[in-house]
């Protein structure tokens, strides 16, 4: 059967992985099949070659437990589009979409590819209070549920706790204690925080987000009308002035001079994706710490590196943070029993294996079972990530951060998908409207109050433009 596909011509890939994260493509395209002809197809977003080889291993082992065979599709999911449009036109949906994006979750739901039924059905069975309820609410439509989340990333803010102890700063876990520290950190030779700038504006989309979910400002209010004026959203256009110009480098900061900077010993804190996780702790040849402790030390900055998931904002009483939550996704053209089956295996006996393919970049979403709350999240920490070398993140990061990195899904927002609004999601990713209002903050061309006008009357334009 042929249906509209205009949602998913119409939208723009929403970025599965942040600051600069890029999985390699082995493989991609290829027919889909969904819908009983004896063979249930896999369409999967992880395409990096390792992750199709581990990933095909799961799913022989399903298929020798049960008989159905699996048919495994790795697709980049820049592919995606063009894929999902043949398979529609052709009649060969997969019959489970597996590692896809909130902006593609959503997307599926709203052209009504999805089994909104079946999805929810898996969660059901499983136990809805094993998820987290923030992931959940994160795939949630008025017409049901988009997906099954299987696992997330975060958005972090990581600290030099050596340098925090020295000076006698307390944690960075609210405006005023990153702001604080930033300045007081801010010397000749070293930046008390290096952010998002310049070059790369989705990366500063993300940052920006990070920090304003956290002050309870939304793209949108309760009644759907674009809210970037907010109090909320003021003061956080501000704050990431101040936090710029009085704490941090003078230039275009991106994902790679960030990350370059706190690796060498020049910053005191940044925020990037958790990503970062193995590359602090010097498993990857390509973004090793160049501090000079580093040298002697390779743990050093790992070892001394503090991390904050949610923070909270002087407007908030609830920390919140910014993050990706992935999902599988039961086809409409599905056989919905095997479907279904298959799912359930991949979040319960296979749980960990999928989790074990990059546990820094794949966060428990479910933390356990009905029987064993915390299943997952302790075997998360015994996960060995790493490229070059593999070590688990438990054996270097101590019991408080391997606590708040697995259950940080449970204070995730997003902005627009909460009330339904994917598309523009997808658009602010693209079209930048805030990062282009914020660099003429930063730049002192417009006052926070300005800035958030601007960008307020440029997502009216583009919220008038998907209407």
């Amino acid at each position: 059967m042929r249906r509209k596909v205009a949602g998913l011509l119409g939208v723009v890939t929403i970025i599965l992985t942040a600051c600069g994260e890029q999985a390699a493509s082995a493989s991609g395209g290829g027919d889909g099949g969904g819908g009983g002809d004896g063979t249930l197809t896999f369409w999967s977003a992880e395409d990096n070659t390792d992750r199709i080889e581990a990933t095909q291993a799961i799913a022989d082992r399903f298929s020798e437990e049960t008989g159905i065979e699996v048919e495994l599709v790795a697709i980049a999911e820049g592919d995606l589009i063009t894929q999902i449009t043949a398979a529609v036109a052709g009649g060969t949906l997969p019959d489970v979409f597996g590692a896809l994006s909130l902006g593609f979750t959503h997307t599926i739901a709203a052209d009504g590819l999805a089994d909104l039924e079946a999805n929810a059905a898996v969660v059901e069975a499983l136990g809805a209070d094993t998820f987290s309820q923030s992931a959940l609410d994160l795939v949630t439509t008025e017409a049901g549920l988009a997906g099954v989340p299987s696992d997330s990333w975060a958005q972090l803010l990581v600290y030099r706790k050596d340098l925090f102890e020295a000076a006698g700063l307390e944690p960075p876990t609210d405006y005023d204690s990153i702001l604080t520290a930033a300045e007081e950190l801010n010397t000749g030779d070293q930046a008390g925080i290096v952010l998002a700038t310049g070059n790369d504006l989705t990366f500063v989309q993300q940052t920006f987000e990070y920090f304003a979910v956290a002050n309870g400002c939304d793209i949108l209010d309760g009644d759907g009308n674009v809210a970037i004026t907010s109090p909320q959203c003021v003061e956080t256009f501000n704050f990431y002035t101040d936090l710029v110009n009085n704490g941090s480098v003078t230039g275009a900061q991106d994902a790679d001079t960030t990350r370059a900077a706190y690796f060498a010993g020049d910053a005191a804190m940044l925020v990037w994706s958790s990503f970062i996780l193995d590359e602090l702790a010097g498993l990857r040849d390509d973004a090793l710490p160049t501090c000079p402790e580093c040298e002697d030390d390779p743990l050093f900055l790992a070892e001394n590196s503090g991390v904050v998931t949610a923070i909270s904002g002087p407007s908030s009483d609830e920390p919140s943070q910014f993050g990706e939550v992935v999902s599988f996704v039961i086809s409409q053209d599905a056989d919905t029993e095997e479907a279904q089956q298959f799912v359930e295996f991949m979040m319960s006996d296979a749980y960990v294996d999928w989790l074990a393919l990059a546990p820094e970049g794949k966060f428990p979403t479910r933390l356990g079972t009905a029987e064993n709350p915390s299943e997952y999240a302790d075997a998360w920490g015994g996960l060995e990530a790493g490229v070059d070398r593999k070590q688990p993140l438990g054996e270097v990061y101590d019991d408080d951060t391997i606590r708040a990195l697995t259950t940080s899904s449970d204070t995730m927002k997003r902005w627009a998908f909460a009330q339904g609004q994917g598309g523009l999601a997808g658009a602010l990713l693209t079209e930048v409207p805030v990062p282009n209002a914020l660099l003429l903050a930063l730049d002192g061309s417009l006052s926070g109050e300005e800035a958030a006008a601007e960008a307020q009357a440029a997502v009216e334009e583009i919220v008038g433009a998907l209407e």
